[in-house]
Protein backbone atom coordinates (compact mmCIF):
# COMPACT_ATOMS: atom_id res chain seq x y z
CA UNK A 1 0.00 0.00 0.00
CA UNK A 2 3.07 2.56 0.84
CA UNK A 3 4.39 1.56 -2.58
CA UNK A 4 1.40 2.49 -4.61
CA UNK A 5 1.16 5.81 -2.33
CA UNK A 6 4.73 6.66 -3.23
CA UNK A 7 3.53 5.66 -7.21
CA UNK A 8 0.96 8.30 -6.84
CA UNK A 9 3.36 10.72 -5.40
CA UNK A 10 5.81 10.90 -8.15
CA UNK A 11 3.02 10.64 -11.04
CA UNK A 12 2.47 14.29 -8.77
CA UNK A 13 5.17 15.78 -9.07
CA UNK A 14 5.98 15.05 -12.88
CA UNK A 15 5.82 17.89 -14.66
CA UNK A 16 2.93 18.02 -17.46
CA UNK A 17 3.88 16.96 -20.59
CA UNK A 18 2.44 20.47 -22.79
CA UNK A 19 3.27 22.50 -25.59
CA UNK A 20 6.58 23.96 -23.49
CA UNK A 21 8.89 20.95 -24.88
CA UNK A 22 8.33 22.40 -28.37
CA UNK A 23 8.91 26.03 -27.21
CA UNK A 24 11.35 25.06 -24.72
CA UNK A 25 13.32 22.18 -26.73
CA UNK A 26 12.57 21.19 -30.00
CA UNK A 27 11.73 24.92 -31.55
CA UNK A 28 15.90 25.85 -30.76
CA UNK A 29 17.29 22.72 -31.82
CA UNK A 30 15.24 22.90 -35.45
CA UNK A 31 16.14 26.88 -35.38
CA UNK A 32 19.92 25.48 -35.43
CA UNK A 33 19.49 23.13 -38.22
CA UNK A 34 17.36 25.40 -40.72
CA UNK A 35 19.10 28.61 -42.15
CA UNK A 36 17.17 32.18 -41.67
CA UNK A 37 15.78 31.43 -45.34
CA UNK A 38 13.65 28.28 -44.82
CA UNK A 39 12.26 30.17 -41.89
CA UNK A 40 11.02 33.21 -44.28
CA UNK A 41 9.71 30.60 -46.55
CA UNK A 42 7.80 28.79 -43.97
CA UNK A 43 6.18 32.05 -42.73
CA UNK A 44 5.43 33.08 -46.30
CA UNK A 45 4.03 29.73 -47.64
CA UNK A 46 1.72 30.37 -43.73
CA UNK A 47 0.46 33.43 -45.45
CA UNK A 48 -0.30 32.43 -48.93
CA UNK A 49 -2.14 29.41 -47.20
CA UNK A 50 -4.26 31.71 -45.34
CA UNK A 51 -5.11 33.43 -48.83
CA UNK A 52 -6.40 30.61 -49.66
CA UNK A 53 -8.63 29.66 -47.31
CA UNK A 54 -9.68 32.97 -46.79
CA UNK A 55 -10.48 32.77 -50.94
CA UNK A 56 -12.70 29.55 -50.37
CA UNK A 57 -14.57 31.46 -47.51
CA UNK A 58 -15.23 34.44 -49.70
CA UNK A 59 -16.71 32.02 -52.38
CA UNK A 60 -18.98 30.34 -50.47
CA UNK A 61 -19.80 33.82 -49.06
CA UNK A 62 -20.60 34.95 -52.30
CA UNK A 63 -22.51 31.76 -53.70
CA UNK A 64 -24.98 32.20 -50.53
CA UNK A 65 -25.55 35.74 -50.79
CA UNK A 66 -26.50 34.95 -54.26
CA UNK A 67 -30.04 36.14 -55.02
CA UNK A 68 -31.95 33.30 -56.55
CA UNK A 69 -35.13 34.03 -58.78
CA UNK A 70 -38.06 31.32 -57.09
CA UNK A 71 -40.43 31.05 -60.25
CA UNK A 72 -41.53 33.68 -63.08
CA UNK A 73 -43.77 37.10 -62.71
CA UNK A 74 -46.92 36.72 -64.69
CA UNK A 75 -49.28 39.26 -65.07
CA UNK A 76 -52.65 38.98 -64.10
CA UNK A 77 -55.37 40.30 -65.80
Amino acid sequence: MAESNNQTAARAHRPPLTAAFVCNVAMPFLEQLWPADAGDHFRASRVEFLKGIRSLIDDRIAHLSKQEHKGTHVPVE
